[in-house]
Order: C-alpha cells, then structure tokens, then sequence
C-alpha cells in the first residue's frame, strides 16, 4: 500500500505492507487464525466486516470506490460491525495501526504494485 494522503496531496505516511483479499475465500478467511498483520488486508469487494474467532483487537477503515477513506473503527474479538453505505472496500489492520499512519475520513489510500 503506498502513501495515503489528505485531501490537500500531502503524503502522510511511507508505504505499509499490503495483502489483498479479492476472493470469496480469502474474504472469507480474513485474519481468522491469525496472532497479528504486518501491515494490512484489503477486502475487495466489501461493505462490512465480524470479528467472531479473532485473537485479536483490528483497526476497520471503510473505504468508498475511489479508496477514500469513509470511517475508522477499532473492533474488539467476537464483534459485528455495522454495514456501511458507500462502502465498496475494506482495510483491517492490528488496532491502533492506522491512527499511526495518519488513516482518518477523508483520507484517500493509494495502491501500488
């Protein structure tokens, strides 16, 4: 994942490591099994997201079909996070990653190879 910036252009952070789930599957899986990200997981195509049978706490961002960020959300274990209107994509992180990454409304992320 490359830098997000703010409406303004300014980058606000350097490049953060990025899987990306685009299958039924991989959205499906999630971060279930895991004790932690490097980084984060892109759901695509998604509007919502569970925490059931994490280990746990996760930072949501929703983001809108041009990456922009809807809202920022920390979910502990075993929680249902409300669908979102106009969100087309999802990015969990470890909680308390994307606050230090500058990830807020507004915010557009940028994506690159």
């Amino acid at each position: 994942m490359a830098d997000k910036t703010a409406p303004d252009d300014r980058p606000r952070h350097g490049p953060v490591p990025l899987e990306i789930a685009a299958s039924y599957r991989a959205r499906t899986r999630g971060l279930l099994g895991r004790d932690g990200i490097e980084g984060a997981l892109l759901l695509t195509p998604a509007g919502s997201v569970h925490t059931f049978r994490m280990r746990f706490a996760i930072d949501v961002a929703y983001l809108d079909r041009h990456m922009t960020v809807l809202a920022v959300r920390t979910m502990a274990p075993g929680r249902l996070g409300l669908p979102r209107l106009r969100a087309r994509h999802v990015l969990e992180a470890e909680a308390g990653a994307m606050a230090g990454w500058g990830l807020r409304p507004g915010v557009r992320v940028e994506i690159s190879p």
